[in-house]
């Protein structure tokens, strides 16, 4: 396949929203701590909020044309889909992070819409042209939760690696404030209650769908996790969990 077939197919991919994902019932769910990456009151109809950069502002991590195609082409259908699937249904006068909460395995519409959605949304401001740095805080925490700084590196890459086929690798603050890494199919995150093992609040995600990252590294996900660490905005990551704590 040549990149005009992939760009052709991976605008209809993200058009259609497909996907098939694996739905496991979560553990008693805990109250939510309200961090939101729309702001709390944004409710349906949803939109497509802008880049904070240029979309050739990551190269050469993330290139331009992979940037503005995922961009304007998968997270927009996800938002366009989004607002017809939750329309007329008890989703419709929800915020985005209460559809998450509630969403069941069998909505698949709104399940794989609304995960979409929120995590594109979510990964757009996790990462920056800017170079920054984890705060000692967020560095600590993360010494703590798992023995040291390359092992935390480690362990989320092997995670990024892990997803077959489509998904995430997320690091999370749990119910139970510690911090962990998870992994989830297509477009779930760990917000959603009623569907995840392990649920918690995202502070890092790496977007490892195929769309993400062919143009550039082919299939070689691997490099495209490596370069992930160049784009990381650490600022957004340490706000993220100074809000989750």
């Amino acid at each position: 396949m040549n990149k005009r077939e992939f760009i052709k197919l991976a605008s209809l991919a993200g058009v259609a929203a497909l996907g098939n994902p694996i739905g496991m019932m979560a553990a008693a769910p805990a109250a939510r701590n309200g961090v939101s990456v729309l702001g709390s009151d944004a409710k349906a109809p949803f939109e497509l909020p802008p880049l904070p950069y240029g979309f050739d502002a990551l190269e050469p991590h993330i290139d331009k044309a992979t940037m503005q195609i995922h961009h304007d082409k998968h997270h927009a259908a996800y938002v366009k889909n989004l607002n017809e699937a939750v329309k007329g249904s008890s989703y419709e006068n929800l915020t985005l992070e209460e559809i998450l909460a509630k969403v069941r395995a069998e909505d698949k519409a709104v399940r794989n819409n609304a995960g979409g959605h929120y995590n594109h949304s979510l990964f757009w401001k996790l990462l920056s042209p800017k170079k920054s740095a984890p705060s000692d805080k967020l560095k600590a925490a993360i010494n703590e939760s798992f023995t040291s700084w390359d092992k935390f590196q480690e362990i989320f890459n092997t995670a990024a690696k892990g997803v077959f086929g489509s998904g995430w690798a997320w690091l999370i603050v749990t119910p139970g404030k510690k911090l962990s890494v998870v992994a989830t199919p297509n477009q779930d995150n760990p917000l959603m209650e009623n569907i995840v093992k392990e649920r918690g609040t995202p502070i890092l995600a790496l977007d490892v769908w195929e769309h993400a990252y062919y143009l550039k590294y082919h299939n070689v996900r691997a490099e495209y996790i490596t370069a992930f660490w160049n784009a990381v905005n650490w600022t957004e990551v340490d706000r993220l969990y100074a809000e989750a704590k």
